[in-house]
């Protein structure tokens, strides 16, 4: 079935319905082809990069100043058409990502069909590791995660409050509400994890994929990306262990 699935999928992407190579359009050519598939995940994975570093930077703010929290999240929902416009794109980017990632995925295993005997880091120089072989899983779990989080903060009915005249919605008390409760605290960290695997070779691959490393920068780019993806880890994680346990 995944095999079938595969393959409709790959029709789909090619664009291999009625048309060649030399009749398609220029676009279609560059999204059909191996390094423009790469190119694309490599942009819309960093575009995504950027929204979860600033993400995980808002979120932090819940921490120190509840009502600062609250009118971040007010002023946010107050751009009104212009926030529609950055979810709209982010879903696409989000769309594209998993598509593409998934087709890439589905070529390398056809490509390898065996695959390996044993799971590990290969070290230096090569950059195969466990964060490596397993982005589609990863990828799929934040998916269906992201699902999850949306309908428990974003449309989750929430009290309203009113700070310096202005009603608004109490969006820190549900985030303090939620994460007091075990379940959702440990999960919520656990994903994270997840987020944080896929994060240490996605960021990497994605600048490797536009040329923005190269073999003189490779170690340390791999190195800094992974502090990276560190720091961004451990940032989300600290909001839900610090609620729970206060």
């Amino acid at each position: 079935m995944l095999q079938i699935v595969g393959d409709l999928i790959n029709i789909f992407a090619e664009g291999n319905f009625m048309t060649t190579i030399e009749t398609r359009p220029k676009i279609l050519n560059f999204y059909s082809s191996p390094i423009g598939k790469k190119i694309i995940t490599g942009v819309t994975g960093l575009g995504l990069t950027i929204f979860v570093i600033f993400h995980a930077t808002g979120n932090l703010l819940v921490l120190f100043s509840p009502e600062a929290y609250n009118q971040l999240a007010n002023f946010i929902d107050s751009l009104g058409i212009l926030l529609y416009l950055v979810e709209i794109i982010l879903l696409g980017a989000v769309i594209f990502h998993v598509i593409i990632g998934v087709i890439i995925a589905l070529n390398n295993q056809r490509s390898r069909p065996l695959g390996y005997q044993k799971i590990e880091s290969a070290g230096f120089p090569s950059k195969q590791s466990i964060s490596s072989r397993t982005m589609i899983i990863t990828g799929l779990i934040l998916l269906i995660f992201l699902v999850f989080h949306l309908l428990t903060f974003k449309f989750a009915k929430c009290d309203s409050i009113i700070i310096n005249g202005i009603e608004m919605r109490n969006l820190s008390k549900l985030v303090i509400a939620t994460f007091h409760k075990r379940i959702y605290a440990f999960s919520y960290s656990g994903v994270m994890i997840f987020l944080g695997l896929h994060l240490r070779h996605g960021i990497w691959s994605g600048l490797q994929s536009l040329g923005i490393t190269n073999s003189r920068w490779s170690y340390l780019s791999y190195g800094v990306t992974g502090f990276l993806a560190i720091l961004i880890t451990l940032g989300f994680i600290t909001i839900p262990i610090v609620i729970y346990l206060s």
